[in-house]
């Protein structure tokens, strides 16, 4: 009976081990998945519900820039004006039972005011959208502004280039003049008596040079 019961107990051991190893492996394992979701590349994610509305930034920026546009003509003047004075003449004039607004005209205040609250921030993104642009065309100016600067100076040294070499070259008065020295040495040595060649200078002279240009 003991070693039955000894038997018992070390398969009791083993297995109350074995399932602490488990539930601590399960533990992990849940632990892991939850905090790190597994999320596939071949499928979409799922749309996330938020509580603010969405919108599209550019879009309604545009239609800020048309609204405050047209707020900013007299076309919109004169129509507000002439709906005021319907307004006016309709609350004042037409039979008791249809009049919608009675003096003093508190509708109508209520209105103009919500008008005017929606146009002051309207207007006020239609600047701040213009400025941004502002701002962009004015980087743009100046980055072409530093390319023609720096086209400028490439020139400038180029030409300055071209002035040194062109100062080294032999112009048409220059070999003219030396020419013209070269006969004056010939008929000289015949007059003495006898011929001879005279050498070319291989140098040009500094002061002729000058005066040649």
């Amino acid at each position: 009976m003991a070693p039955e019961r000894d038997g018992r107990e070390g398969r009791d051991g083993r297995e109350r081990v074995g399932g602490r190893a488990d539930a601590r492996e399960r533990a992990a394992t849940g632990a892991t998945a939850a905090t790190r979701p597994r999320t596939r590349l071949d499928q979409p994610m799922p749309p996330r519900r938020r509580l603010v509305p969405e919108w599209d930034p550019e879009a309604f920026g545009r239609l800020s820039e048309r609204i405050a546009r047209f707020l900013g003509t007299g076309r919109f003047i004169v129509w507000m004006t002439v709906v005021i004075i319907l307004w006016v003449v309709w609350n004042i004039f037409a039979p008791g039972d249809l009049r919608f607004d009675n003096y003093p005209f508190i509708f109508l205040t209520l209105m103009l005011s919500l008008q005017a609250s929606y146009a002051a921030p309207l207007i006020l993104l239609a600047q701040n959208r213009q400025d941004d642009r502002d701002r962009v065309n004015l980087e743009q100016d100046r980055k072409q502004n530093e390319r023609s600067i720096a086209d400028t100076e490439y020139l400038t040294r180029e030409i300055a280039a071209l002035r040194v070499g062109l100062g080294e070259v032999a112009t048409r008065d220059w070999i003219r003049s030396e020419l013209q020295d070269l006969v004056k040495e010939t008929e000289e040595h015949r007059r003495d008596g006898h011929v001879v060649f005279p050498t070319v200078p291989t140098e040009r002279p500094r002061g002729r040079d000058v005066e040649d240009r």
